[in-house]
């Protein structure tokens, strides 16, 4: 009878109701993650219209003009600090972000993981859309804007611990490099979109620029609330196993702790397990979980490198190749692009070798010389921008997507928690929030460093680099006796 089923059919079926419930869950995280980008693009697309080159702009025949050179800019970025503006802008998203980001966790253990992601993309539709109003009703205080973007970088701390908080509850560590690296994805899909979405309308009515994100970040949300399941206990499926214990692998766990995994039968063991998985983790306690603190300050540098790019590359490309708004921003998705593919490779690499430390490593590494590379000969032709862009953004964006997907979920389901899945959401707040430091120092620093030349910025970036790798010099090593044989615990970094 089966052989008369119809061949998409027995696709179908083959899938289990576990199995269909984790990928549902992975594509709405992805969509959800994705709007969460789309909404912070475009303050980089805008840049390079709010100041502009006014000689180089047709003037109106009606226009009564004074000043030809700032007639055509949004006050208050017509002045000769307008980099330093920018700057300001960029900040006030990105110190909120990261303040709330150690805060963040904390509340996402203790709520409904729905109703939090809910809210906050709602609140941030909200404030996205409010930073474009400035546009019709013309308002020109950078307070006004400064205030929107911290407002918006706040609320915009509920998304990422929530979506690796739910993709953690699916998902075990079989094959968890290669899946969230496919997964984390939606950064450089929600960067691509953005640029899109706000390169059509900034030359013509920039407000529209954040107005559209905004309306569907909001959107986003409502979808959130009616269709996000948190956890597959809640629509009686199987929970993943995040780790094994083996014979080569002494248990970090007392004997009760043991039966809990071994023996579910005995109800008291049962009884424990279940307020350990339900108690959620410390601030200090997710700290001392082995390889948090030098994840998490590798993170601070690279995310530094990633979210200059995000904010300045338009800009940059602007100034350097001359090109219009539109056409700097729908350059600068070449380096989002890279990205994909970077943080793929980067998953499947560190699956296969268990090394997720030394992956970060070497493409680091290689990143540096290539962002010399990109500044020196970047924009000598169409090929070589397109090519040193791709690359950059590969190696770049691969251990950043790393660090926020995979290893943050090993190290919030680590064995050494014995089954206390709550913490996830804290260790995730912890590496981001530290993170997203680095991501509101590097914009900060290329507001200050470009006046001086942006040959100054790259070496700012490439140290930076360096630095990165240098907070992972202990987890590589580990791992590489692990490799040698020097360790009788299987490869990876559980012992680090």
């Amino acid at each position: 009878m089966s052989s008369s089923l119809a061949p998409a059919i027995r696709l179908i079926t083959s899938f289990s109701k576990d199995s269909c419930y984790r990928y549902y869950t992975l594509f709405l995280t992805f969509i959800f993650y994705t709007s969460y980008h789309l909404s912070r693009k475009p303050i980089s697309i805008v840049k390079s219209e709010l100041h502009r080159n006014c000689s180089t702009v047709i003037r109106p025949a009606n226009l009564n003009i004074t000043d030809n050179a700032t007639w055509c800019d949004w006050a208050p970025f017509d002045k000769d600090n307008y980099q330093t503006l920018f700057g300001a802008l960029d900040n006030s998203f990105l110190i909120a972000y990261a303040v709330g980001m150690f805060f963040s966790g904390i509340f996402g253990e203790r709520l409904s993981l729905r109703y939090y992601l809910s809210t906050g993309m709602i609140l941030s539709g909200l404030f996205t859309s409010l930073f474009g109003l400035g546009f019709y009703w013309n308002i020109h205080s950078i307070w006004y804007y400064a205030f929107v973007q911290a407002m918006n970088g706040l609320v915009q701390t509920t998304g990422w611990p929530a979506v690796v908080a739910c993709v953690g509850n699916w998902f075990g560590k079989g094959k968890r490099g290669f899946i969230m690296g496919v997964w984390n994805s939606h950064t450089s899909v929600g960067n691509i979109l953005g640029s899109i979405i706000a390169g059509l309308f900034v030359s013509s009515a920039w407000g529209l620029s954040f107005i559209v994100p905004g309306i569907i970040m909001a959107s986003t949300g409502v979808l959130c609330f009616l269709f996000l399941v948190e956890n597959p206990e809640d629509v009686n499926c199987s929970p993943p196993q995040h780790y094994n214990n083996t014979e080569n692998e002494p248990s970090l766990h007392n004997s009760s702790n043991e039966e809990i995994f071994s023996s579910p039968s005995s109800s008291s063991a049962t009884t424990e397990a279940s307020e350990e998985h339900m108690q959620a983790i410390s601030f200090c306690g997710a700290l001392r979980i082995p390889g948090v603190v030098e994840f998490s300050l590798c993170l601070m540098f690279a995310k530094l490198v990633s979210y200059t790019f995000l904010y300045w590359l338009p800009l940059y490309i602007a100034n350097v190749a001359h090109f219009d708004s539109k056409k700097a921003g729908d350059m600068s998705t070449l380096f989002d692009a890279g990205g994909i593919f970077g943080g793929i490779i980067a998953g499947l690499v560190s699956d296969y070798t268990g090394g997720r430390a030394t992956t970060c490593y070497v493409m680091l590494i290689l990143a540096a010389p290539m962002l010399f590379l990109y500044n020196q000969v970047g924009q000598h032709s169409l090929g070589t921008t397109i090519g040193t862009l791709l690359l950059c953004g590969g190696l770049v964006n691969g251990p950043y997507a790393l660090i926020t997907t995979a290893v943050s979920a090993d190290l919030g389901t680590h064995e050494s928690l014995r089954g206390n899945s709550r913490a996830l959401s804290t260790v995730t707040a912890i590496i981001d929030g530290t993170g997203s430091i680095g991501a509101a120092i590097g914009p900060l620093l290329a507001g200050v460093i470009s006046p001086t030349g942006w040959k100054n910025v790259f070496y700012m970036l490439i140290t930076s680099d360096i630095l990165a790798c240098l907070f992972l010099t202990r987890l590589v090593y580990k791992e590489i006796k692990g490799w040698c044989g020097h360790t009788p615990r299987q490869r990876g970094y559980k012992e680090i």
